[in-house]
C-alpha cells in the first residue's frame, strides 16, 4: 500500500510531466502538422497533379486534418494554464468537440477513400475503372463528410462542462456513462478500427491487381531455346524491377497501416478501458493516471492527422518528391524575380 504522501508526490510529478508534454510536444505537433498539411495542399494542387482523383482526396484530407488540429490542439495547450474557454462555456465545448471529432474521422475515412480509388484504378474491369472520376470522388467526399457529421451529432446532447467531478480526464467531456459508451464505440469502431481494416484490405487488393496486370504484359510464349540471350536478360531485369516495385508497394502499405494503428489504437484502448471502469470509485492517483494516459493518447491521434506530408515525402515515390522539388524551385524563382 502506498502512502498518501507518496501518492501526492507521484501525482505532482505526473502533472509536471503532462504539462511539458501538452505544452512543448503539443506545440511541435501543431507547428509541424499545420505546415505539413499546408505543404501537402500546395504541392498536390499543382496543375500536373490536381486533375488526378486520388490527389483531390489527399488535398481534402489535408484540409480536414488542418481543421482537426486547429480545433483540438490549441485548446489542449491552453488548458494547462486554465485558459481553455471550452472548459467553461458549454456551447463552445459542444461545437469544438463536434468539429474536432467530425474532421478527425473524415481525415481517416478520406484515406480509406484514396485506398479504394487506387484499387479501382488498378482493376482489370473496365467498368470498375470508369468509376474513378472527379465527379464520383466529389460525391464520395461529400458523403464521407456528411456521414462523419451525422454520427457525431449526438455530441451536442452528450457533452457538457464541469464533468471533472465524475472522474473524467478533462472538463469538457461526456455527461453520463451511456453517452461515454456511445462516443467510445463510435470513435473506436467507426472512426478507427473499421477504416484501418478497410485501408489494409483495399491496399492489399490494389497490390494484387498491379501484380496481375504485370503478369499479363510479360511475354509468355518465349522459350529459352528460341529467345536470344539479350532478350532473356532483359526479361529477367524486368522481372526484378517488378519484384522490387511489389516490395516497395508492400512497404508503403505496411508503413501507412502500421503508423495509423500505432498512433490511434492507444486512444481506442484507453477510452474503452476507462469506460469499462467508469462505475468504479476512483481516487486521486487513479484519476491522474486516467488523465495522463488520455492526454498522451489524444496527442498521438493529432500526429496521425498531421503526418501525411511526411509519409508522402518518405514513401510516396518519385512523383511526389519531384512535385515537392518543383514547388520549392518555383518559390525560389519567385523570390529571385522580386
Amino acid at each position: 500500500m502506498s502512502s498518501p504522501r507518496s501518492d501526492k508526490e507521484l501525482i505532482d510529478n505526473l502533472n509536471r510531466i503532462l504539462f511539458g508534454i501538452n505544452v512543448y510536444f503539443g506545440s511541435l505537433i501543431f507547428i509541424f502538422g499545420i505546415i505539413g498539411n499546408i505543404l501537402n495542399i500546395l504541392i498536390l494542387s499543382q496543375r500536373s497533379l490536381r486533375s488526378n482523383s486520388c490527389i483531390i482526396i489527399f488535398i481534402t484530407a489535408s484540409i480536414t486534418g488542418i481543421i482537426a488540429i486547429i480545433s483540438g490542439l490549441p485548446f489542449r495547450i491552453l488548458s494547462n494554464w486554465d485558459l481553455d474557454i471550452s472548459d467553461n462555456v458549454e456551447w463552445i465545448c459542444k461545437v469544438r468537440t463536434f468539429i474536432l471529432s467530425s474532421s478527425r474521422s473524415a481525415t481517416f475515412w478520406l484515406i480509406v477513400l484514396a485506398t479504394i480509388d487506387r484499387w479501382i484504378v488498378s482493376s482489370r474491369n473496365a467498368r470498375l475503372r470508369h468509376l474513378s472520376s472527379n465527379k464520383n470522388v466529389f460525391r464520395s467526399i461529400f458523403i464521407i463528410i456528411l456521414f462523419t457529421m451525422i454520427i457525431h451529432f449526438q455530441i451536442f446532447y452528450c457533452y457538457t462542462i464541469n464533468s471533472n467531478s465524475l472522474g473524467n480526464p478533462v472538463n469538457c467531456f461526456h455527461k453520463d456513462r451511456n453517452c461515454r459508451l456511445i462516443n467510445d464505440l463510435i470513435f473506436s469502431i467507426l472512426a478507427i478500427l473499421f477504416p484501418l481494416i478497410l485501408i489494409f484490405i483495399f491496399g492489399l487488393m490494389t497490390i494484387l491487381n498491379i501484380r496481375s496486370s504485370q503478369s499479363r504484359i510479360e511475354p509468355t510464349s518465349i522459350s529459352m531455346i528460341s529467345c536470344p540471350s539479350h532478350a532473356i536478360k532483359n526479361n529477367r531485369r524486368r522481372n526484378q524491377q517488378y519484384r522490387k516495385r511489389d516490395h516497395s508497394l508492400f512497404a508503403m502499405l505496411f508503413i501507412q497501416v502500421i503508423l495509423l494503428a500505432f498512433l490511434t489504437l492507444p486512444m481506442v484502448i484507453q477510452r474503452l478501458y476507462s469506460t469499462s471502469r467508469v462505475d468504479l470509485k476512483k481516487y486521486g492517483l487513479q484519476i491522474m493516471i486516467d488523465k495522463f494516459s488520455y492526454n498522451v493518447a489524444l496527442l498521438m491521434t493529432f500526429i496521425a492527422t498531421g503526418m501525411q506530408f511526411y509519409v508522402n515525402t518518405l514513401s510516396g515515390g518519385g512523383v511526389f518528391r519531384k512535385a515537392l522539388i518543383d514547388f520549392f524551385r518555383w518559390i525560389i524563382r519567385k523570390m529571385m524575380c522580386r
